[in-house]
């Protein structure tokens, strides 16, 4: 055993494998994904399935390596990884359904998903900041309170580095999953109320905006960490997240009637268009030659690029006089 390097504590060359056992029964969870998936391939095709447990349990590793290529040079990657932009659609999903009927059933029907998504997708960096976020968020909402964003994004960050404090300097997921979370709650709400006021922004301006933010606040990290950004990643997002929703309810759908007579071929058969529809926009926006360009960074310019734009934000801020601890991912 040697030093390691990077994020690793330490390193073995040449280890030798003794034996290897597994725990009866196993990771419970997991096992319970993969029967799922399975349902889910018994009527939808390969790619489109793939696509399909990508989008509503972020499993990728069934995925062909062209759609999962393409998907990165489109700037899609986000969507088929299990993150809070999934886990905020489940929670949105339990409040609107049942938040009428009653509050406490909302809260706990939204509980018992984080706790199902988080159980099926495995703790990584990304999921649990994801989580945490999400179930904070959601307990504020159920006491009526609020958590301004510059007190949640560090109570987050500070439990998940207790955790493990080698996400903080050696995991890009967990960086680029803050700083997307912060483009989302803070930077996208600045800049609609910059733009438009105090008018309710429609689904499509929402997606709009959440999205160039999102991709604005990790523009740095990508440039700095990959020397490589995209530049159909805002178009792709446009065509493709709005159909998102219905795609994860229709795969699940899918595997849960798959075996009931005629029901199961006929949901299928939508979940195939619409998942071939988000493909095809794949293929075809990653197929540009232009479709990405090379821009490499060093760390003081991106330091530089996050200076900016934070004096940015405080600027819009003092501009729209906006209280961003009215916002809540939840609602």
């Amino acid at each position: 055993m040697t030093a390691g390097f990077g994020a690793f504590s330490a390193s073995i060359y040449r280890a030798k494998i003794i034996s290897a056992e597994r725990p009866v029964p196993g990771d419970v969870a997991v096992g319970v994904r993969d029967w799922f998936a399975g349902r889910v391939r018994a009527h939808v095709p390969e790619s489109e399935s793939a696509l399909g447990l990508g989008f509503l349990l972020g499993l990728r590793r069934a995925m062909p390596a062209e759609l999962s290529d393409n998907l990165k040079i489109a700037g899609l990657t986000h969507i088929v990884v299990a993150s809070g932009y999934n886990l905020t659609i489940l929670v949105r999903l339990a409040r609107r359904l049942f938040a009428k009927r009653s509050k406490y059933l909302a809260m706990l029907s939204a509980a018992v998903m984080i706790i199902g998504f988080m159980a099926v997708t495995g703790l990584s960096p990304s999921m649990s900041r994801a989580g945490l976020v999400a179930g904070l968020s959601l307990a504020a909402w159920y006491y009526g309170r609020t958590i301004h964003p510059l007190v949640l994004l560090p109570v987050s960050a500070a439990i998940t580095l207790l955790i493990n404090p080698q996400f903080g300097w050696g995991d890009l997921g967990w960086q680029l999953s803050f700083a997307s979370f912060a483009g989302v709650i803070m930077l996208a709400p600045l800049l609609h109320s910059y733009f438009f006021g105090n008018k309710e922004p429609g689904a499509f301006r929402q997606i709009l905006i959440e999205t160039l933010s999102a991709q604005i606040m990790t523009l740095p990290l990508l440039m700095m960490s990959f020397g490589v950004i995209s530049n159909v990643a805002l178009i792709a997002n446009m065509l493709i997240l709005p159909f998102v929703p219905l795609a994860m309810l229709l795969t699940f759908m899918s595997g849960v009637l798959v075996f009931v007579p005629m029901i199961g071929a006929l949901i299928a058969i939508p979940t195939t268009w619409l998942l071939g529809y988000m493909i095809q926009v794949t293929n075809w926006t990653a197929g540009f030659e232009w479709a990405q360009m090379e821009v490499s960074i060093n760390l003081w310019q991106c330091a530089v690029l996050y200076v900016a734009l934070i004096l940015a934000m405080i600027w819009m801020k003092k501009q729209t006089k906006l209280d961003l601890a009215k916002i809540n991912i939840v609602e």
